[in-house]
């Protein structure tokens, strides 16, 4: 009886023991607030792909997160931590995060979500084999600045001026521009470049940019653009400049129109990328995947109040009409 007592009461220690044992450890780096609604959704989308894998926080797996709210000396300082922290891997979105990421480590494994041309930044030594401790998902290639031009013209015919809103800090804000610029003579349009660092100094270039007529604009993704989306869209329509965004929901919004992939969705996948290094391969082996789909958005309310009529050919290939 003693025995079978003694044995009993180990059971419960031998179960925790077993349970802290599996539990797995994630770092999470985002450049965003964490109170933001659009950014959460995004990683809703991430903690629901997990959880579709067999993954529950607290059960199996622990996940530790960071959010810098666009802060470049944050972002480096959470980087720190996160590695300190000896994760199974981290998870990282943009370019914003994996550029201190791996500046920390070179051997804790990390996934991303939405960074642009790894390979032009460094991280990867190719697309099809990675090579290093990182891998993810991108969110375009640069051949899609071409078709923001070409949609932008096809919405707004008469406009031969066009800012670029972009962050040159970052590869994808120098990428892009390189790509729009390369067909503006083809589509008889000016560019002009408008970096984006702070609300104010936008606020003042596009004032500037807005006095000439015929203009129009073409926001870039970067951590800044989603963070100040709202001002970026109000300042579209308060000097009455078309634009083309990239990403549904600022036309959602009130933009006139978007075409890019879905955020969210590369979220999820990155889920898998986590589940799978998790179970033992290795983000050298794992290939960075594009999007296979884009969608076109239209604000038909947007266009009314900018005085553009959008042909019904361009409403056709839509993939969502706002009313």
């Amino acid at each position: 009886m003693t025995l079978v007592g003694g044995a009993a009461a180990a059971w419960p220690l031998a179960a925790r023991a077993q349970q802290r044992k599996q539990m797995r450890r994630v770092g999470a780096l985002m450049p965003w607030t964490a109170s933001d609604p659009q950014v959460q959704a995004r990683y809703a989308a991430f903690l629901q792909g997990l959880q579709q894998l067999g993954w529950t926080v607290g059960t199996n797996i622990e996940i530790d997160s960071r959010w810098s709210a666009g802060n470049e000396g944050e972002t480096r300082r959470h980087a720190a931590e996160l590695v300190a922290l000896a994760p199974d891997v981290i998870f990282a979105s943009g370019s914003a995060t994996v550029g201190p990421l791996l500046r920390a480590t070179r051997t804790v494994p990390i996934v991303f979500a939405n960074a642009p041309d790894p390979v032009g930044a460094g991280y990867v030594e190719s697309l099809a084999r990675p090579g290093g401790n990182i891998t993810g998902f991108t969110p375009f290639e640069y051949g899609i600045g071409a078709k923001w031009l070409e949609l932008l013209k096809e919405v707004a015919p008469s406009v031969t001026r066009v800012a670029i809103l972009r962050d040159p800090a970052i590869t994808a804000g120098i990428g892009l521009w390189g790509a729009i610029q390369s067909v503006a003579p083809a589509f008889g349009v000016e560019l002009r470049p408008v970096d984006v660092s702070d609300v104010s100094g936008l606020e003042r270039d596009l004032m500037a940019f807005a006095r000439s007529p015929n203009g129009g604009l073409i926001l870039t993704g970067s951590a800044f653009a989603i963070m100040h989306r709202d001002q970026i869209i109000a300042l579209a329509a308060r000097h009455r400049l078309p634009a083309v965004y990239y990403e549904r929901y600022f036309a959602v919004a009130g933009g006139l129109t978007s075409y890019g992939s879905d955020n969210a969705e590369a979220f999820r996948l990155a889920a898998g990328y986590v589940d799978r290094i998790l179970k033992g391969e290795k983000p050298a082996d794992l290939p960075v995947q594009a999007p296979t789909k884009y969608d076109l958005v239209i604000n038909l309310k947007t266009a009314k109040a900018l005085g553009l009529t959008v042909p019904d050919t361009l409403l056709a290939r839509a993939d969502e009409v706002i009313e």
